[in-house]
């Protein structure tokens, strides 16, 4: 029996009564009710479709039949602790290595981001026999204590920097240490990440790993520089680390290019260890840890059993194979470049008649939109991003802010977003930001 469905109103006070304040909703001055959705639409309890341009972890787009039909099926056939033998977690294991360099063949696999993140810690531990994490400035990398000391998105409100964590500087060229006009900003970038091996070693410190998002997300939907990946490895794996590539946003063929956004610094670029984890169960918590036969032979020696009462269950493997079989049915990687390519030009138009933007970048259906008060200083447009997200709903489209001053549109929508779509947002923020303009323009003149 369905359980009785309230009014907004309602659900509303319950969840401020029974749900932690510290989860908080999407548009929380009016938030959004949402009872159903499918492919990349929502709709509230009214019947009113929002457009999602946020929901990266329905991948393939929300309530894919052929999603939940696999889900279905195995649910009603098994589903049980993943400690006994079944046929789901090797075929999955066998499609997932066939995306990666045959370097990477041995999977654990979890339920979340954080928790891939955090065996990825232990595995690069382990491995090294070193304790020392480098990351990059304003990364996150999930919600577990390990994962808050090693996210400075998180640490610098909290309880600050641990000694054991170095923190390289972020390598964006909009508005970083190292720009667009720089000759070889990789390289420079890269150099950052050696200066801190260099102090760390002088401190007598060992470093265990480079711990980075393959596109920094929470950093603002942030393109990294070429090269930037290889010279990072090679200088961590001389002092003694591995690298770890966190595709948990990014992963499944997001960029369009390629299966994984690591592979965006080149072809022949592979991570000692790499997670992935959000888009795996189209909303399914699924995730994974894929390393080296080195790395996981080190965990198995130490003598301490590993095992996950559901990672890798039969239900959650079928849904997984069922997110790939989709993929690769729909070309959603091809329609993450045609659209993801038209949905950037049409930004870089608006930024063309718009001057509170101040860059447009992405790759894939991975777009950031940011907004400055001026181009030349790059003051961040903290406020005006807020009120064009709010607006934007108002119109029933849903996009959130990101980057350190949340000042970054972002758009991350499941894969099956379309060429329509694109157009009806870039037309939207348009027409909103003409508004601000028209707005800032008569008070001008009041004054």
């Amino acid at each position: 029996m369905s359980q009785e469905m309230f009014q907004k109103e309602r659900t509303l006070k319950m969840r401020e009564r029974l749900i932690g304040q510290s989860c908080r909703l999407f548009f929380p001055q009016d938030p959004v009710k949402i009872v159903r959705a499918r492919g990349q639409y929502l709709y509230d309890e009214n019947g009113t479709q929002y457009l999602d341009c946020i929901s990266n972890v329905h991948h393939v787009g929300h309530c894919h039949p052929l999603v939940t039909q696999a889900a279905s099926a195995q649910m009603e056939l098994l589903n049980a602790n993943a400690r006994f033998l079944h046929d789901n977690i090797v075929h999955y294991a066998e499609r997932l290595a066939a995306t990666l360099p045959k370097k990477l063949c041995i999977f654990y696999f979890v339920n979340s981001g954080s928790e891939a993140n955090d065996l990825a810690l232990r595995l690069a531990r382990q491995y090294t026999r070193n304790e020392d994490v480098i990351v990059l400035d304003h990364a996150y990398h999930g919600h577990l204590t390990s994962l808050i000391d090693i996210s400075p998105y998180k640490f610098r409100k909290l309880e600050g920097q641990k000694e054991w964590v170095h923190v390289a500087p972020l390598p964006d060229t909009y508005r970083g240490l190292y720009r667009r006009d720089h000759p070889n900003p990789g390289q420079a970038y890269a150099d950052t990440v050696k200066d801190l091996i260099d102090e760390a070693q002088r401190k007598g410190r060992k470093i265990s790993s480079f711990f980075v998002e393959s596109l920094p997300s929470v950093g603002g939907q942030v393109i990294l520089p070429s090269g930037y990946f290889p010279k990072v490895a090679e200088y961590v794996r001389a002092a003694g680390g591995v690298f770890v590539a966190d595709e948990v946003q990014t992963g499944f063929g997001r960029v369009g290019s390629h299966f994984w956004a690591f592979q965006l610094q080149g072809e022949d670029f592979c991570p000692d260890i790499v997670t992935m984890g959000k888009p795996m169960g189209n909303g399914h918590p699924l995730s994974c840890v894929v390393t080296t036969e080195e790395i996981a032979g080190a965990f198995t020696a130490n003598g301490v059993e590993y095992f996950n009462t559901f990672g890798g269950n039969p239900v959650s493997c079928a849904i997984g194979l069922a997110v790939l079989d989709v993929m690769e049915k729909e070309d959603l990687r091809g329609n993450a470049v045609r659209v993801g390519n038209h949905l950037k030009e049409l930004l870089k138009q608006l930024q063309a008649k718009h001057p509170i933007i101040g860059d447009v970048r992405g790759v894939g259906l991975f777009v950031g939109l940011e907004l400055v008060k001026d181009r030349v200083t790059l003051t961040p447009a903290t406020e005006e991003a807020a009120l064009l997200v709010g607006r934007l709903k108002m119109k029933h489209i849903c996009l959130s802010t990101d980057g350190p001053w949340n000042s970054v549109i972002k758009f991350k929508p499941p894969m099956c977003f379309s060429l329509e779509d694109a157009e009806r947002v870039s037309a939207e923020i348009s027409h909103v930001l003409r508004e601000f303009e028209d707005a800032s323009n008569q008070e001008q003149q009041k004054q």
